[in-house]
């Protein structure tokens, strides 16, 4: 049978339901009954041989975490190694008497060939690799495990939100950054781990101490009181002995502490440990010019070993002259231009579609002395600020708000940023990154040191101050936020001032992709049979632009194909849609208070106003600028007297008007929201608390 075949016929029994508990109990065997020497000397060959395999393993494996299994291993090698000892300990002092070749003939060879049957050298060399295990490589590689496992648990914050950073700017999607999500908990359970197998690896070597000079003084007791064997008899035949065990427990040991050290000490980065040794240490010749500079000069020297020294001289000098040949050709063929270039250069590289850039639907760029903002490894938390927006904004709206693009501007002032959407520049500032700023709103009880200036958002009275004066700011009334909030708020305020902007026909598509899970009968048939899609996104875009969230898309859907047999003009279909959202219109203006206060104008501005719409048409009208002028101070004051009582400003007229005023005082005068009669439900009980006339 080849030895493939009974691999896999082992593969089963070793990683199914059976491998744990042949495991424990060959261990348990192993400690509790006495093995015979042939048995003794299978286990300790199997012992030297899957450390072996375990050390190879993690030279070869590319990356940590590609051998996350590593400290179970060790685990299981270190209880293996200290039940053969336990073993080896009981045929010692059980059988000692009889010879060196009691034990088996593995402990035997290394008790007589590997240190001479000298019992005094076998101290010597056991005493040395134990210093070399317990002292240098296992202590080092614990304190590299301890050191990584910290560092990997505190790092593991600033990665997960790097990792949400990638996600919002859409350099990655969801699957790339759920498996980056998941290799950061692996590692930080692997190092964790180490750090505490790195103790196996400690403790076993301090076993193999105490075992030794148990075994020792054990032997010579139980030689000389109970075999009657003279002192120097039973000195040879369990020193022997004992140090052969303690050497052939030990080599193991210092193998599997080897490539522990290995592990913990290997960079994450996915490389083969040998080309990233050969290609790191040999990268630079003048490295090896400078040795081998040094030893052959080192030769030279009357009574030094000449040959040796002059020979890796002379080898040195070789290699290093080789690698700067080879490094002159590689840097002569990357300048020289191939013949196809020579020739035709203009076939090697056309221009193409791919060449042009898109533009970001949302943009953010900054000065360089704003970057700290953004980065991550600096502290910077604007990108969470960021992608906190996106959410509230998406959730708020009914639909997804495309991702922020941040990039750096050198044309910018250093503390300066720009908001862009589709290229086009909305909103500008420059900040003091090292300071706080303190706004005005609106009623303070005294003046603070530091530069003036305007709150980017909304153009309120600010202060920039230092950090230290916060607490006496808003003492004194002030508003006090950090540089990532004045930035965040203005973008806020701009995404949500444009967001019919950022709806596009793709976003309307999805919509309807979503709304066609829940109610595939609603959207059957609507686009294009009844509508196309176009009319059904410039609808949305007319809600969003009067501040109307999407997200009952049903009942909108709904809405709009009721209205769409009846008149498809994009001014009833919105008309008609917010009718049917007149309840989620109150309660967003008005939260659920049982009374509405609201703003009526004059019935005879209303006429006049009627007739020149009708006489105009398109929906617009030409009013006289006195008329207008007149009208629209009227209703600004209205506004700010119903501001000043802590309650909405409302304004109501009838359905035919409602369009064009909300048009006409949309920029002028924000805070005056416009409905018709027909948008007021039924439950809801009028107050009026303005009348504005011409």
């Amino acid at each position: 049978m080849e030895n493939n075949d009974i691999l896999a016929r082992l593969k089963p029994m070793l990683t199914g339901n059976l491998g744990a508990p042949l495991i424990l109990i060959a261990l348990l065997a192993m400690v509790m009954i006495p093995l015979p020497p042939f048995m003794l000397d299978l286990l300790f060959s199997f012992n030297i041989a899957l450390s072996l395999i375990i050390m190879l393993a993690s030279i070869y494996v590319l990356k940590p975490l590609h051998f996350a299994s590593f400290p179970s291993i060790l685990l299981i090698a270190t209880l293996l190694r200290l039940a053969l000892n336990v073993a080896s300990t009981r045929v010692v002092l059980l059988e000692g008497h009889t010879g060196t070749a009691a034990a088996g003939n593995v402990i035997e060879a290394f008790g007589e060939f590997v240190i001479g049957g000298n019992y005094t050298v076998g101290f010597v060399v056991f005493a040395i690799l134990v210093i070399i295990n317990f002292v240098v490589v296992t202590k080092g590689a614990t304190r590299i495990a301890e050191v990584s496992a910290r560092f990997t648990l505190d790092s593991m914050p600033g990665k997960q939100m790097a990792i949400d950073a990638d996600l919002n700017a859409g350099l990655i999607d969801q699957d790339e950054a759920r498996d980056r999500r998941e290799e950061i908990m692996q590692e930080s359970d692997f190092y964790g781990s180490m750090d505490g197998a790195s103790k196996f690896v400690r403790g076993d070597a301090i076993a193999g101490i105490l075992i030794l000079f148990i075994n020792l003084i054990g032997g010579l007791i139980i030689g000389i009181v109970h075999h009657d064997l003279s002192f120097a008899e039973a000195a040879h035949n369990y020193t022997l002995l004992t140090i052969g065990d303690g050497l052939v427990a030990q080599l193991p040991s210092l193998l599997l502490a080897s490539a522990a050290g290995l592990l913990v000490t290997r960079s994450t980065k996915e490389q083969d440990m040998g080309d990233q040794i050969v290609g790191q240490l040999f990268k630079n010749p003048k490295t090896l010019y400078i040795t081998s500079g040094i030893i052959g000069g080192m030769g030279l020297i009357p009574g030094m070993p000449n040959v040796p020294f002059l020979l890796f001289g002379a080898l040195g000098a070789y290699a290093s002259w080789t690698m700067m040949q080879r490094q002159k050709v590689a840097e002569a063929e990357a300048v020289m231009p191939t013949a196809t270039e020579t020739e035709a250069p203009q076939e090697q590289r056309d221009l193409s579609w791919d060449d042009l850039s898109p533009v970001d639907p949302i943009g953010l760029e900054i000065g360089y002395r704003l970057i700290p903002l953004v980065d991550k490894n600096q502290g910077g938390q604007l990108m969470a600020r960021i992608k906190g927006i996106r959410k509230k904004i998406s959730q708020d709206l009914g639909f997804l708000i495309p991702p922020v693009h941040i990039r750096d501007n050198l044309d910018l002032a250093p503390t300066a940023y720009q908001i862009t959407l589709f290229g086009v520049t909305f909103g500008e500032a420059e900040i003091y990154p090292e300071r706080m700023m303190a706004i005005n709103p609106g009623q303070v009880f005294g003046e603070l040191d530091g530069i003036k200036g305007n709150d980017p958002a909304f153009g309120l009275d600010a202060v920039w101050i230092e950090p230290n004066q916060k607490d006496h700011a808003q003492a004194q009334g002030y508003t006090v936020v950090d540089v990532d909030t004045v930035i965040a708020t203005h973008l806020s305020k701009i995404l949500q001032t444009h967001s019919h902007d950022l709806l596009g026909r793709e976003e309307v598509q999805q919509l309807l992709d979503n709304l066609s899970k829940t109610a595939p009968k609603l959207v059957e048939g609507l686009v294009p049979d009844i509508l196309p899609l176009g009319s059904i996104h410039k609808v949305l875009q007319n809600l969003l632009e009067e501040n109307v969230p999407i997200r009952d898309v049903r009942t909108i859907t709904e809405a709009i194909s009721e209205q769409a047999t009846r008149n498809p003009e994009q001014d009833a279909l919105t008309a008609a849609t917010r009718m049917a959202l007149s309840h989620s219109i109150i309660q967003h203006i008005n939260g659920v208070k049982p009374d509405l206060p609201i703003i009526t104008l004059d019935p005879e501005l209303e006429q006049i106003l009627l007739q020149t719409l009708q006489a105009t048409g398109e929906g617009s009208a030409s009013l006289e600028p006195g008329l207008a002028e007149n009208m629209h101070k009227n209703l600004q004051d209205a506004a700010q007297r119903q501001e000043m009582t802590g309650e909405s400003s409302i304004l109501v007229v009838q359905a035919g008007l409602r369009t064009w005023i909300a048009r006409f005082i949309r920029h002028s005068i924000p805070s005056l929201n416009v409905l018709s009669y027909n948008e007021i439900p039924d439950d809801k009980q009028i107050r009026i608390v303005a009348n504005v006339g011409r």
